[in-house]
């Protein structure tokens, strides 16, 4: 046993050791050569000591001086130290998220805290790596001041991950339409108010009223706000809604116990407060007689067994000119969607001034190009074409909560470089409309995320 601390405790076992585990997880997993400048500081600090002999032992002598200094520089040292740490667990392993819209009940609870696993589909390297550590894009007590430098941009890479999305997932992904906010507003979705204005006042004088009422930003991928959905569709997958059931390559989605839709209840007298709560129903409106809630299958056959309901009939949201692509007539609805194909890296598809809005933010945002349309004719920085070939993988994605969710039925596809991390496990619950302890939803602690 001697022995084999002696062995460990040898400067060069430890710096082989030290340095073997920084090129494998700094360099190999990252990709990035440059990485490699750190194996000469890692070799100082267990070989040669030559930080420690012009630096270090000065710094120590000022601590056995002054016991002032010493404290700040513990203090000092600490914090440092737990912001690395922090900031690579962060950006490699998992990072938590909290509940804050019920898009995904019954499923996920407002006030459910998660466990984002980043190791799942792989960490994605930040594209903003200059910015305030813990906050993600404005500063502290601010509502308008970043909290990043885009002095330095990373282009998107993504690190080898455990597997790729599946059908289902909860995944947690950077909104896609969050690329420019009003900062003064920043609840609602750019996009739709451009379009509002656009049909009040016209294209070009729209956008002249909109930056003359609100501040506008861009944001990079990484900055934009979280959002949490269910992936409903995988990169080649045709998907299309029919009286509120997703059906995806032509096979209807598996049972989810969590999804839940809107219902129309008529009682012969109210519903009290006690049935709504015992049936873990959260939102209702209604006048004592008719009442509008979302409803799982499961609670929608507890309260038609309910002596003063007289029927609860589901709803279906028919066509509305809302839902993307936003042709500018009502074709598809929440319930009546498709069918659409989500393109896949390498896919081709046939350009037409038809299903060019399908396509257009694709080619234009993401994967960066220009998009006209001249005399009938697509040209695509510059060149005429009927034709496009993806450059990324792309996704669908929806809320459990299926009429109260905006998802991608409203924004459209989710690109691979946005995802964020898979939903692994609820490790807090705290309902807010409760004080505590009473808020403390013991029954979700720890519960996996299906």
């Amino acid at each position: 046993m001697e022995k084999i601390k002696q062995f460990f405790r040898n400067k060069w076992v430890g710096f082989a050791l030290a340095a073997t585990l920084y090129t494998l997880w700094f360099v190999v997993w990252t990709g990035n050569l440059w990485l490699l400048l750190g194996l000469p500081i890692i070799y100082d600090l267990y070989i040669s000591k030559l930080l420690y002999r012009y630096v270090g032992s000065r710094n120590k002598a000022l601590c056995e001086r002054s016991k002032s200094y010493k404290t700040v520089y513990e203090w000092v040292n600490a914090v440092i130290f737990a912001t690395v740490v922090a900031t690579l667990v962060h950006i490699f392993i998992f990072q938590m998220y909290v509940i804050p819209s019920s898009s995904m009940e019954k499923t996920l609870l407002v006030g459910d805290y998660l466990y984002v696993s980043k190791v799942t589909y792989g960490p994605q390297m930040p594209n903003t790596p200059l910015s305030f550590p813990f906050v993600h894009h404005t500063m502290p007590f601010s509502q308008t001041k970043k909290s990043f430098s885009e002095a330095i941009k990373w282009p998107y890479h993504r690190l080898k991950g455990l597997r790729k999305i599946a059908r289902n997932d909860v995944v947690v992904f950077n909104f896609p339409a969050g690329d420019t906010v009003l900062l003064e507003n920043q609840a609602v979705t750019y996009y739709d108010i451009l379009r509002s204005y656009e049909e009040s006042f016209g294209k070009e004088q729209g956008r002249r009223e909109l930056a003359k009422r609100y501040t506008i930003a861009t944001r990079p991928v990484d900055k934009r706000e979280n959002y949490i959905k269910r992936c409903v569709a995988i990169p080649g997958d045709t998907l299309e809604v029919r009286d509120g059931r997703v059906r995806v390559n032509g096979e209807a989605q598996g049972v989810l116990p969590g999804i839940q839709r809107m219902h129309t209840v008529l009682v012969s007298s109210p519903l009290s407060h006690y049935a709504l709560e015992n049936l873990g129903i959260t939102e209702s409106g209604g006048n004592g007689s008719i009442y509008s809630m979302p409803l799982t299958e499961e609670t929608a056959e507890k309260l038609r067994k309910l002596s003063n309901v007289v029927s609860v009939r589901r709803d279906v949201y028919r066509a509305t000119d809302e839902v993307f692509p936003q042709w500018g007539e009502a074709r598809w609805s929440l319930d009546e969607y498709g069918p659409i194909v989500v393109p896949a890296k390498g896919m081709t598809v046939a350009l037409t001034t038809e299903n060019l809005p399908l396509y257009r933010r694709i080619i234009e945002a993401y994967e960066g190009h220009r998009v006209e349309e001249r005399e009938g004719a697509i040209l695509i920085d510059g060149a005429t074409t009927d034709e496009y070939t993806f450059a990324m993988d792309y996704y669908w994605m929806m809320g459990d909560n299926r009429h109260n969710s905006a998802d991608s039925r409203f924004w459209g596809f989710v690109p691979e470089d946005h995802i964020v991390g898979k939903a692994s496990f609820v490790w807090l619950s705290l309902d807010p409309e409760k004080s505590f302890p009473a808020n403390i939803r013991w029954n979700r602690m720890f519960r996996k995320v299906k």
